[in-house]
């Protein structure tokens, strides 16, 4: 198993606080993604989420204020199994175009992004903080 190293734990950090961190390192991440993506010019308007982890309504919270854009969680959170049985049916002709198929995704509940600009900065500075002490650490 990997180690990895945790900023900032005192004798008060427990459960909540460790598994918290974790799902922000989601958010974090997801961020770290959006800016590469700006770089090559492209800035995404929203994110569509699909998986397990979606019905998490605090984590979907904070992934929209970490990347300051609206998070679409569908009506069906297992878009990928949908996918492929989606593009199974366009093969064999029950759909006739991906305009189609795509027509079929509805959002179940939107997150839009509350937290000041300042506060998001702060965070993701924080984030990009430890990173780097991780990656010195590993030179």
């Amino acid at each position: 198993m990997p180690e990895e190293p945790f900023f900032g734990l005192t004798r008060d950090t427990g459960i909540k606080e460790i598994v918290t961190a974790g799902l922000q390192s989601v958010c974090y991440q997801s961020k770290d993604l959006q800016k590469a993506m700006e770089k090559d010019g492209t800035r995404p308007t929203k994110l569509r989420v699909d998986g397990g982890m979606v019905a998490n309504n605090w984590l979907m919270q904070f992934l929209a204020d970490i990347l300051g854009a609206p998070v679409d969680r569908p009506v069906i959170t297992e878009t990928t199994a949908l996918g492929a049985a989606y593009l199974a049916g366009l093969k064999v002709g029950i759909f006739d175009s991906l305009e189609a198929l795509s027509a079929k995704w509805e959002v179940e509940q939107r997150f839009s992004p509350v937290m000041s600009k300042e506060r998001r900065d702060s965070f993701y500075a924080g984030w990009k903080d430890s990173v780097k002490r991780v990656q010195s650490d590993r030179d």
